[in-house]
């Protein structure tokens, strides 16, 4: 692999002009087709084969009117008065008169007539019911639904929207994640003692994830994505992008170092092994990303492929672009003190280059030192933080989690307030009597009902709608308890269990549908899914990091450690976004179940930055150790030479994900928070503590492999030692430009 890379980088830098012509003509035509022509993103997390996803294609097919998406007009008395007075009545029936007219609605219900209105006459709701499912209405219907408002909030009542039409677009770019961004570029500065150096990272990284997001973009428009697949993309592309590149100016700026060291070399040998570090490093999150399709979720798996998809163009435009721009650079990203004519000038002997590590080896030489006491205090650290995991709930984002100034999130708590928690948790029944005798299906529907009503955990039971020739029928069901209560999943299982007998002793199929019997159906076939898909991750981290190191120990020691952040990762968020603790800090509305694919998403993202970080910094440990069979003096050479370079990266993606942190959006929210908390315990504790701790304990014992597993295990070089020895391509000129051919301008 080295010797390839080498020979890429050397290409890319002499072919510099062409690289960057290549790579602006794709960032313009992705531009232009993911502007142009881009598709709807679906704000639905729907998953085929769960019985609510099989009974909403049914009302879809068969009962259309029932399957149309719904905006809950919310309406609060002034204090002191109720929705009965003469002009609040005349107030509501303006406004629905407004709803009724706005493009799509085929029904609007009255309050008055329907008896939605709370004990006290404070609180009342219309349902709008669109011709067609909520996904599907488009955005100047949901712009004339606002203006529609206007004469109840003129009267003085307090007017919100809920149901499922009015979810709020997710939004990117903002203040926060700009933030973020210039964050990341500072830490570039430090770490690269220059600001042109610094400036070359995020360049690169905005090319590769522009071409990325974009694409994935134009994608949408032939491939059904949720709102969230392009954010994700946009999150990993941005972060891994501007890691790629850091490690491999930071690796040429530490060869130049050497004056003697001419910059096409150092340019090729930083491609081949830096470089080399990059390929793997990015093979492994796509890998992991691509894996998601593993659980067998089809908005998950695009997901993952989208992300994956701008990771690879993360590595092509690390492997390609980055030489490119470093030999336009040239000279000018040698350190000053190695420039000829610097006072200090000398030249050193391979392998002393002078690199500020000078903290790195302190700390490299603390964790050698006193290994078992850094192990205890880590691990016992790490597993006191993954406590609150033990007690992991999963859900679907809720109207409840929407930010708390939001339309959504006042319906919200007015219903509840009015009407009770179960009132956002309303079931659907759907009975399908297609082969059921005509004459049994009004007593089967009525057999339903009572088993429904009995149940200990139901507050009411709406009246059952039919299509007219009474094949399907609907009942509203409202549970006692809230949608994220587990008793209200308790009642879905045991009306699942009950109601249905009737239906299906008489030959007709029955389900329990509706938005809170969807979050727990893909919970639970996401939890179902966990187990293969962390066997799968894990299993392919030991086989790649077995073929970098050559080693059984260290693959075991980096899984283990992965393990311990995935468990720590989620304690952190169980605490903060379900238990509800620092809540105002995060802007977090309502302590909620964790959305039900972060932790399929959590472990396959941070698998792959956490390989990031083992293979650049333990890579440099066993280049040393091959060289000294020094085990000790390995430890400490390898976080001398990474460690300020992890630290780095690290610190830029978690500037990237945090500024995720504080988008309005609670599931970006809780991914941001999710992946900045799982990067920061993996850099930090894990690879700069643990791993160095644990080496130093096993020697050379870490190094070892089997004599019959070394001959099978493919040997991919990804520290170089298959290339020339350093200045053997002797110190030549800067690269030339270009020539200018006869023809061209």
């Amino acid at each position: 692999m080295a010797k390839r890379l080498y020979a890429l980088g050397r290409w890319a830098a002499r072919r510099r002009g062409r690289v960057l012509a290549v790579w602006v003509l794709l960032l313009a035509v992705a531009t232009g087709l993911g502007t142009a022509l881009s598709g709807k993103v679906t704000t639905e997390f729907s998953v085929p084969g769960i019985e609510s996803q099989r009974a909403q294609d049914l009302l879809k097919e068969k009962f259309p009117q029932a399957a149309g998406g719904t905006a809950r007009v919310v309406f609060a008395a002034p204090e002191g008065a109720t929705l009965t007075g003469e002009k609040e009545r005349r107030a509501i029936a303006a406004t629905l008169k407004e709803v009724a007219a706005v493009p799509g609605v085929i029904g609007v219900s009255d309050p008055a007539r329907t008896g939605a209105v709370s004990k006290d006459g404070a609180i009342g709701y219309a349902d709008a019911v669109f011709d067609k499912p909520a996904d599907n209405v488009p955005q100047s219907a949901k712009d004339r639904l606002d203006d529609a408002l206007a004469p109840a909030g003129k009267a003085g009542l307090d007017v919100e929207l809920g149901g499922t039409v009015s979810t709020p677009p997710v939004e990117v770019g903002g203040p926060a994640e700009a933030v973020g961004v210039i964050v990341a570029f500072v830490v570039l500065a430090i770490a690269l003692s220059s600001l042109v150096a610094a400036g070359l990272p995020l360049a690169t990284a905005l090319v590769g994830v522009g071409v990325g997001v974009m694409t994935v973009q134009f994608l949408s428009r032939f491939i059904e994505m949720t709102n969230t697949a392009t954010v994700l993309a946009l999150m990993i592309g941005l972060a891994v992008g501007i890691d790629y590149a850091l490690f491999i100016v930071s690796r040429h700026r530490e060869q130049l170092a050497d004056p003697e060291q001419d910059v096409p070399d150092s340019i090729s040998r930083a491609t081949a092994t830096a470089g080399s570090a990059v390929t793997f490093a990015g093979v492994t999150v796509i890998i992991a990303l691509a894996a998601l399709a593993a659980a067998d979720i089809p908005f998950l798996t695009v997901m993952g492929l989208a992300a994956a998809g701008t990771v690879l163009v993360a590595v092509l435009v690390a492997l390609t672009l980055v030489p490119a721009l470093l030999g336009f650079l040239g000279e000018r990203l040698r350190p000053k003190s190695a420039r000829p004519g610097a006072k200090g000038t000398k030249t050193e002997a391979p392998g002393r280059e002078r690199v500020p590590g000078a903290w790195g080896l302190a700390w490299g030489r603390l964790m050698t030192r006193f290994p078992v006491p850094v192990l205890i205090v880590s691990v016992l650290g790490l597993l006191a933080l993954a406590v609150p995991a033990t007690g992991l709930r999963l859900g679907l984002p809720s109207n409840e989690t929407q930010p708390a100034a939001s339309t959504q999130h006042k319906s919200y708590e007015l219903l509840t307030k009015g009407f009770g928690p179960g009132f956002n948790a309303t079931l659907t029944v759907v009975v399908d009597g297609t082969h059921v005798p005509a004459a049994q299906r009004e007593t089967v529907v009525k057999q339903v009902a009572g088993t429904v009503g009995k149940d200990p955990g139901i507050a009411t039971v709406a009246p059952p709608t039919a299509t007219e020739d009474g094949a399907i029928t609907v009942l509203g069901v409202v549970p006692k308890t809230g949608p994220d209560d587990q008793k209200t999943t308790d009642l879905v299982n045991r009306l699942r269990d009950d109601a249905v007998t009737p239906v299906t002793d008489a030959g007709g199929t029955a389900y329990v549908a509706g938005v809170t019997a969807a979050g727990i159906d893909v919970s639970a076939k996401l939890s179902s899914a966990l187990p293969l898909f962390v066997t799968i991750i894990v299993v392919l981290a030991l086989l790649l990091l077995m073929m970098a190191f050559r080693s059984i120990l260290v693959p075991l020691k980096a899984v283990l450690g992965f393990l311990l952040s995935i468990a720590a990762s989620l304690g952190a968020v169980v605490w903060v976004f379900q238990d509800g603790n620092l809540s105002g800090l995060f802007q977090v509305a309502a302590a909620a179940p964790i959305v039900s694919f972060l932790p399929v998403l959590l472990i396959g993202v941070l698998f792959g930055l956490a390989m990031d970080y083992e293979v650049f910094l333990v890579s440099r440990m066993r280049e040393h150790f091959h060289r000294h069979r020094d085990a000790r003096a390995a430890v400490e050479h390898g976080v001398e030479r990474s460690g300020r370079v992890v630290t780095a990266a690290a610190l830029i993606m978690a500037a990237v994900f945090g500024g995720f942190i504080f988008n309005h959006d609670p599931t970006i929210k809780s991914i941001g928070f999710a992946l900045t908390i799982g990067v920061l315990i993996d850099a930090f504790v894990v690879r700069l503590t643990i791993v160095p701790a644990l080496l130093s304990l096993l020697g050379r014992h870490a190094w070892a492999l089997p004599a019959w597993l070394d001959r099978a295990v493919p040997n991919v070089d990804i520290e170089g030692d298959s290339l020339p020895p350093r200045g053997a391509a002797g110190r030549t000129a800067p690269v030339a430009p270009e020539p200018v051919r006869a023809g061209k301008n």
